[in-house]
C-alpha cells in the first residue's frame, strides 16, 4: 500500500480561519495516522490577496497546535519548491501537453469581447460569465499565426460537452454531474500564470498526494479537476471533502462578520488543545461518548470516514465546556503559568498567586474570564448590603454584623497568617457562638469582596490578600453594616 500523503495548502491572507486550521487538523490525522507524510504548501499565486506576515501566522499557528509537517517551504523535502509561486516555471508546460493531446486549447478572446459576450447573456436571462467556446475549434495554423503575432491569450480545458464525469468522495460518496454544465475554465492566464484550479491538480500530482482533503465548496469544482487527472493519465487521489463550519442554520461562519479566527479565540483565553480538540468533533464524530482528547489520542482514534455530511454549527458554550476540562487536566504549576497573567491585568498588589489559581482552577472556564472574577482584590466595588442575606446560612445584614464584629479582634491577634491558624480561629468562633460554620464566614466572604460569587471562600480570601487589607475591608463592612442596621 502507498504511504499516505497529504497536504495543507492555505493561502497567507492574515489570520487562521478555524474552519482552515480544522482541515490542517483533518489532513495531518489522515497522514500521521497512517504513518504517513504531511505537507505544508503554500498556494500565494493570487498575489492581490496576500497579507504581509500572514505566512508566519500560518507557521506558529500550525507549532502552536503540534501540527508539524515533514516537508514545507522551511524544512524541505524531496517534492519541493513548497510555496506555489516558486513553481510557475512548471504549469504552461502541462498546459501545452493538454493542447497537444487535445484537451485544452488557446483562447484569444480579449476582456472586452468577455464582457460583451456576458452582457449579451445578461440581456438573454442565461447565466452570466460562462464562455461561449469560441476559440475552442480554432486551426492550429490560425492558433500559430495569432501566437506569432503576438497575441495574448489563454489556455482553456476543453471541457466534454455531452455525458456525464462522476468522481467518488469519501465522504460524500459518488457524484455524478452533466458535462453540459461544466465550463472551459482557464488553465493557463495571459500572463503565464496558472489559475489554482490548474496549479493545485498539477502540484498535487507531483507532490504524489495520496488524500486530497478539503472543504465542500470545492465539490463543484472536482469534476474538472477529475478530467484533468484523466487527460494527463495520472492516479486520481482520494478526495475528502469537509462539511462547512456555519455560524448558524443559515450563514457560514466569516471573520467578515466579525466572527472569532483561531488568534481570537487564543486571544479571549482559549487553550489550543482545547480549540484543536473541540475543532476535532465540529463535524467528525468518535466512537463512544469520550470527547476529551489530546493530539495523541486523535491521530490513534481518527477515521475519516467518520466525518459528518451535514454543516457544522460552531458552538461556543460547548467550545468553553470543552476548554474547562483541559483546564481541569492542567497541573496545579501549568495553572498557575498560564493564569498569572491574566490576573495581573486588573491585580497588581502582592497576593498568594498559589492558592487564589488553586481556587480558579476548577472555576474557571475560559481564562480571559479571570481578570473580572479577580479585579475585586485590588478594587474593591460598592455593593449591596442585602448580598449578606442568604436563607441557606440563616444570615442578614444584623448576624452578618455580629459575625464580623467577633472576627476582627481575632483576626487582629493573630501573628500566624496562614490557613492552618485561621481555619483554627474561626473553628474555636464558630464552636463558642454555637453557630454553623456558614453563619460566620458567608459574610467574611462578602466583606472581602463585595460580591456573591467569589474564587474562594472568606478564609482563603483573607489569605490571598493578606491581612492588613483584610483587616482593613472587615472593618469598613463593620461600619457599612452599622450604619445600615442602627
Amino acid at each position: 500500500m502507498k504511504q499516505a500523503r497529504t497536504r495543507f495548502a492555505p493561502s497567507p491572507t492574515g489570520y487562521m480561519h478555524v474552519g482552515n486550521l480544522r482541515t490542517a487538523l483533518y489532513a495531518f490525522l489522515t497522514a500521521k495516522h497512517e504513518d504517513g507524510s504531511f505537507v505544508l504548501r503554500i498556494e500565494d499565486t493570487d498575489q492581490g490577496r496576500l497579507v504581509e506576515g500572514a505566512v508566519d501566522v500560518i507557521y506558529n499557528t500550525l507549532k502552536e497546535n503540534g501540527l508539524n509537517w515533514d516537508e514545507g517551504p522551511d524544512v524541505g523535502g524531496n517534492y519541493g519548491p513548497y510555496v506555489q509561486s516558486e513553481r510557475m516555471g512548471l504549469f504552461k508546460q502541462y498546459a501545452e501537453q493538454l493542447v497537444a493531446s487535445g484537451h485544452a486549447y488557446y483562447c484569444f478572446c480579449t476582456e472586452e469581447r468577455m464582457q460583451e459576450l456576458h452582457e449579451q447573456q445578461k440581456a438573454a436571462g442565461e447565466t452570466v460569465g460562462h464562455y461561449d467556446r469560441k476559440c475552442r475549434d480554432l486551426s492550429p495554423e490560425e492558433v500559430q499565426q495569432r501566437i506569432a503575432a503576438g497575441e495574448p491569450y489563454v489556455i482553456r480545458q476543453k471541457m466534454p460537452i455531452e455525458g456525464t464525469t462522476s468522481f467518488d468522495d469519501l465522504i460524500y460518496g459518488t457524484i455524478e454531474v452533466n458535462n453540459s454544465e461544466l465550463e472551459d475554465q482557464i488553465l493557463i492566464k495571459t500572463d503565464g500564470m496558472p489559475t489554482y484550479n490548474f496549479a493545485n491538480v498539477v502540484d498535487d500530482h507531483l507532490m504524489e498526494m495520496s488524500h486530497v482533503i478539503r472543504g465542500s465548496e470545492y465539490l463543484s469544482s472536482t469534476p474538472k479537476y477529475n478530467l484533468l487527472y484523466q487527460a494527463f493519465g495520472w492516479d486520481v487521489p482520494t478526495y475528502i471533502h469537509c462539511p462547512p463550519v456555519m455560524k448558524d442554520a443559515h450563514n457560514k461562519l466569516s471573520k467578515r462578520n466579525g466572527d472569532a479566527s483561531y488568534q481570537d479565540l487564543v486571544a479571549q483565553g482559549y487553550l489550543s488543545e482545547a480549540i484543536l480538540n473541540y475543532l476535532l468533533l465540529l463535524g467528525w464524530s468518535p466512537k463512544g461518548e469520550e470527547e476529551i482528547f489530546d493530539l495523541e489520542e486523535m491521530i490513534r482514534i481518527w477515521d475519516p470516514s467518520r466525518i459528518n455530511k451535514s454543516p457544522a454549527i460552531f458552538d461556543i458554550q460547548k467550545l468553553r465546556a470543552i476548554n474547562a476540562m483541559h483546564i481541569k487536566k492542567l497541573s496545579d504549576a501549568q495553572f498557575v503559568a498560564i493564569a498569572a497573567p491574566w490576573i495581573r491585568q486588573t491585580v497588581a498588589s502582592e497576593i498568594d498567586m498559589e492558592l487564589l489559581c488553586a481556587n480558579l482552577k476548577p472555576r474557571c472556564e475560559v481564562l480571559g474570564d479571570i481578570p473580572e472574577q479577580v479585579a475585586f482584590l485590588d478594587t474593591m466595588q460598592e455593593y449591596d448590603t442585602a448580598l449578606y442575606c442568604n436563607k441557606k446560612f440563616k444570615t442578614n445584614e444584623q448576624t452578618a454584623l455580629q459575625a464580623l464584629e467577633t472576627l476582627l479582634p481575632i483576626f487582629t491577634e493573630l501573628t500566624d497568617w496562614t490557613k492552618d491558624s485561621i481555619s483554627a480561629a474561626c473553628q474555636n468562633a464558630v464552636q463558642a457562638l454555637e453557630v454553623k460554620n456558614g453563619w460566620l464566614l458567608y459574610p467574611l466572604g462578602i466583606a472581602l469582596s463585595g460580591q456573591r460569587s467569589t474564587p474562594g471562600g472568606g478564609t482563603d480570601l483573607a489569605i490571598i490578600m493578606g491581612k492588613e487589607k483584610t483587616l482593613a475591608r472587615m472593618n469598613a463592612a463593620v461600619a457599612l453594616l452599622r450604619t445600615v442596621t442602627a
